[in-house]
This record gives structure tokens, sequence and C-alpha cells, in this order.
């Protein structure tokens, strides 16, 4: 997989552009941020060599290049999914390549579903830590490079504390709320089931999602700082669950994109 990575990175840096220092990945319904860029160059994912096509309707699947707050930036606007039928290392090959290009730094965001009584849809949860066990596979199985770091890498602070008192900062001089959680990243497509959400908000999870964790487990592998968010999209209360749509879900993530935005943006410029 190391020379798949150089290759990929390779044809990105025939760009000539200024080395990212931070790389983005955006989550469902959430490409408000490269609005607030200066572009130099979007790379659709289909023309760089090995990198998996993104083929969730509502994911654009472009690699986006330029400045953000007055650093140099490299955003993912539409991630993988393992469910899109990729194994977890094409899921986080983006990472590798955008940490072999520069990137020190990930900020990544995602759609969740809210397991905490005390949230509300719209709210933005900061994540603390993560549950990974129920995942069918590792993206660190397989053949290790030492180029790629541990081969057991410690997992006891995944996210950078420092960036989450940054993100408390701004959002207290901008009276943006937030919340704080745990995140559990599960397989999808499906959604859960009430007993499945009962399990999970018994374990300790605050919100759950089908991406995330396999990026962050391979960005901390490799040394990078880690900074996550989840939108609170819906609520997944076994007592009061209600079916949703995909388009209630888009909508509610919308409406608390602005915020969002906000805090990626001002972390990027302090970072």
């Amino acid at each position: 997989m190391l020379e798949q990575i150089q290759e990929a990175a390779q044809f990105i840096s025939a760009f000539e552009l200024p080395p990212p220092t931070v790389a983005i990945i955006l989550g469902t319904g959430l490409s408000a941020l490269t609005r607030e860029m200066q572009i130099d160059v979007e790379i659709p994912y289909g023309t760089i060599p090995h990198f998996p096509l993104s083929t969730v309707e509502f994911h654009s699947g472009k690699l986006v290049m330029g400045t953000l707050a007055g650093k140099r930036v490299m955003v993912m606007q539409g991630r993988l999914h393992y469910y899109e039928g990729y194994s977890m290392q094409q899921v986080t090959f983006p990472v590798r390549v955008m940490n072999r290009l520069g990137a020190g730094t990930l900020l990544v965001s995602n759609a969740a579903g809210g397991m905490n009584p005390a949230f509300q849809a719209g709210d933005l949860m900061l994540i603390e830590d993560h549950i990974s066990l129920l995942l069918p596979q590792n993206p660190l199985t397989g053949h290790h490079h030492p180029a790629f770091g541990d081969r057991f890498p410690d997992m006891s602070d995944p996210y950078d504390r420092e960036l989450i008192r940054l993100a408390e900062q701004i959002a207290e001089e901008r009276s943006i709320a937030l919340r704080k959680g745990v995140y559990v990243s599960v397989t999808g497509p499906q959604l859960e089931t009430r007993a499945e959400y009962r399990m999970l908000r018994n374990w300790g999870a605050d919100a759950v999602g089908m991406s995330t964790v396999p990026e962050v487990i391979v960005a901390h592998q490799m040394g990078m700082r880690v900074f996550g968010c989840s939108v609170i999209s819906d609520l997944c209360i076994p007592e009061t669950l209600e079916k949703v749509k995909i388009e209630t879900i888009l909508a509610t993530v919308g409406k608390a994109e602005p915020d969002l935005t906000v805090i990626m943006k001002e972390l990027v410029a302090r970072i």
C-alpha cells in the first residue's frame, strides 16, 4: 500500500502547490466550509491514482486544496465508508495520502444520531473519545510498514485535548452551544434498532454514526493531531424513537452547519 500512497501523493504534488498543514474531512451535508476557502484546485477522487470513489449521492467526492484562515489546507469534500463496499484500508487511504503530503493535523466532522437524552437535534458534539469494537475490520490489520507509525498505537487519548480546549474557547466567544461526548462507529448503512440504541447507550456512547473512527485510528497512528465534531442529526432515544428520513437528517445538519463552519475555520486559524 505504501507504493500506492506514494503514487497518489506524487500525482497531487504535480499541481505544485504549497504542502497542507491541516487535513479536513467533511461529513454528510457539511460542505459549506469550502466556501470559506481560497481554492487553488479541486481534484475529483476518480482522477487520483488508487483513490476510492465516493458513491453516496450527497458526497461530492472532491479533494479541495487551498487556503483557509491563512493556513494551507486539504479538504475531503465527501468521505468514504465501509458500507460502500470498501475495506477499512481503502476508507483510510486518503488520510495516509494527506499525511504524506504534509498534513500534521486532521479535523473531521460527521452527522450522528444522538443517544444522550440531554441532546437535541442540531446540537454540536465535540468528540472526546470513541468506541470501535463493533467494526468488522480494523484499518491497521495486514502488512505493516514502519512509515505508517507504531504497529500497536496507544489509543488512550486519540482526540487532541488542546484542540478541544480551543474549540470550546471559540464556541464561548461566538456564543455557540457545544456538547461533549463519546462517539461509537457502526458499519451501516441501516439505522439501528431500539435494542441496539439501548445497548450502545449502555456502553457509554452519546452519539452513533457510520464513519470517522477508522480515519482517526490511522491519523493517530501516524502522529497527527486529531479533532472531531458531530452534528446531532436526529435523536435515537429508544423510549421515544421515531422513524427518520435522510431528507430530515440533511435539513437538520444544514441548520447546524454555520456554527460548525465557524468553529472549524477559527480552529484552523489558531492551530
